[in-house]
């Protein structure tokens, strides 16, 4: 069975948090606290637990949550030609038609999204 991508990974909440509402992230990544005071790698949590001081905190969005601030989404799964299964997701704000590119997950289409209606400056958060 395939392993399907359930929330944005570091990479991407780093760049959604310069973008969207902290609030609206429903996840959180903490950095793990290792013996001896040092910090790990990054854990995702659901909610917005409280971490220990000194550990590094960043919003985390699931799918539900990406799908929540965008402006009218539909979200498309379809086969590609090179047989695999694609997501992308398009929106309508303003009376205007945006589209993503085929993804491997949903949650990558609609970062993509989030990232080009921000550089469209036709975010409305």
């Amino acid at each position: 069975m395939a392993t399907i991508k359930a929330f944005t990974d570091l990479s991407q909440s780093k760049k959604l948090a310069e973008i969207l509402p902290l609030e609206s992230a429903d996840m959180s990544y903490i950095q793990e606290l290792l013996a001896g005071g040092k910090y790990g790698k990054y854990e995702p949590y659901i909610g917005s637990p409280i971490p220990a001081y000194g550990q590094d905190k960043i919003p985390c969005w699931s799918l539900a949550a990406l799908l929540g601030v965008l402006p009218f989404p539909t979200l498309s799964k379809d086969k590609l030609d090179s047989g695999k299964v694609g997501w992308m997701v398009s929106v309508y704000p303003d009376n205007c038609s945006y589209y993503s590119k085929w993804h491997d997950f949903p949650i990558d289409a609609c970062c993509e999204m989030i990232l080009k209606l921000n550089e469209l400056r036709n975010w409305k958060s």
